[in-house]
């Protein structure tokens, strides 16, 4: 028997496998059904450019929490990076999250000062507005109607599938608007990039001989040949049940790689794009490590609907609907012995990696305590 099984070696799976064994010395098997460890953070350095590459899109680290950044940094030295995005709206490159600087590249310079002004008497400076809270006010419905055609309708419906006001509103809310001139898309105090990647960074965590790691092994191949006494789950919530209710829906990406013979491509690390092409965003990988090369990698990210067997489950689709089919899961979870979900499709929540970290810690600590 397994002392302890855990199903996916992301973030949450390593973070849970590296506590069991560091901290009560107990053995665990931990298995994935991809051919690397990593999860989605999986990252690799591209043989032709020498550059750094994230699979499964980009993964900017950001957090406000000292003991997730403190853990972390056990792990792994940072390449300290502070992620600047921009839009492509109108034919030009704006600051993205919308903010004052954007205001004033987009409209003419006596309209600019006074939307600054009305913002500023209405929320105040260096506050964060999402985009429905800002239509609801009248006397800047002007602005919040051009941010949101401009900004968020575009890149939503191709992201999601969705118009913006059918999303829980957790989601607008990450891309606010910004009353601010920081052109910085997060805040955040500790901010980076795992140095020798995110990869390399899961291995360390993986490191304990009590940690026996299987690869191209799925949940389904041994649920039925294995017993546990713990099964720690990261997979989809519903998978794990058989779909008893129904599949949960997720949202996935189709992301397409190309190798440029120069040495820069677009002049920031991300660019969205909410009105022009079939693709949300593109990303160029050697800004986030500030690496060298006479080349260059950039990804295109093309959302489609998540299809079991076909695609990988990016990211759960928050809306009242879903939330009451997840939780129809989570009500089975519960009368469950030993059996924990974890991570963003064990708990189908769109979290931050920091959010995935602290919430697998804070887990272990309960665990533990009831032992």
């Amino acid at each position: 028997m397994i002392k302890n099984l855990v199903v996916g070696v992301g973030l949450s799976g390593a973070v849970i496998a590296e506590r069991l064994a560091k901290v009560l010395n107990e053995p665990v098997l931990i298995i994935d059904r991809r051919n690397h460890i990593g999860g989605n953070a999986y990252d690799y350095r591209d043989t032709c450019s020498g550059i750094m590459v994230h699979r499964y899109g980009p993964h900017v680290f950001h957090t406000n929490d000292k003991s997730v950044w403190d853990y972390l940094s056990t792990f792994t030295e940072w390449g300290y990076f502070m992620l600047k995005v921009k839009s492509f709206i109108d034919g030009q490159e704006v600051p993205l999250a919308f903010n004052l600087n954007s205001l004033h590249q987009v409209f003419p310079k006596n309209l600019a000062i006074k939307l600054e002004g009305d913002l500023i008497k209405k929320f105040g400076f260096n506050k964060k507005v999402p985009i429905l809270e800002l239509r609801k006010s009248k006397e800047l419905s002007f602005l919040a109607n051009y941010i949101y055609e401009k900004i968020f309708l575009g890149y939503t419906l191709k992201q999601w599938g969705i118009k913006p006001e059918d999303l829980d509103p957790s989601v607008t809310g990450r891309i606010p608007i910004y009353i601010s001139h920081d052109n910085r898309y997060f805040q955040d105090k500790y901010q980076g990039i795992p140095i020798n990647g995110y990869t390399e960074m899961i291995k360390k965590m993986l490191s304990s001989p009590l940690i026996e790691v299987k690869l191209n092994t799925s949940w389904e191949s041994i649920k039925n040949d294995i017993t546990y006494e713990r099964l720690f789950f990261t997979g989809p919530i519903d998978e794990f049940f058989e779909y008893r209710f129904g599949a949960l829906p997720y949202r996935s990406l189709d992301i397409v790689f190309r190798t440029y013979q120069q040495e820069y491509y677009q002049s920031t690390a991300f660019i969205t794009f909410p009105e022009n092409y079939d693709f949300t965003r593109s990303c160029e990988y050697k800004y986030f490590l500030n690496e060298k090369s006479n080349k260059t990698v950039v990804s295109f990210e093309y959302p489609q609907a998540y299809i079991r067997g076909k695609n990988e489950p990016y990211y759960p689709i928050p809306s009242e609907k879903n939330e009451k089919l997840y939780m129809k899961y989570q009500k089975l979870a519960d009368i469950m012995d030993n059996v924990y979900f974890l991570g963003r499709l064990g708990n189908y929540k769109y979290y931050n990696m920091d959010q995935v970290v602290k919430n697998t810690l804070e887990f272990f600590e309960k665990l533990k305590s009831n032992l």
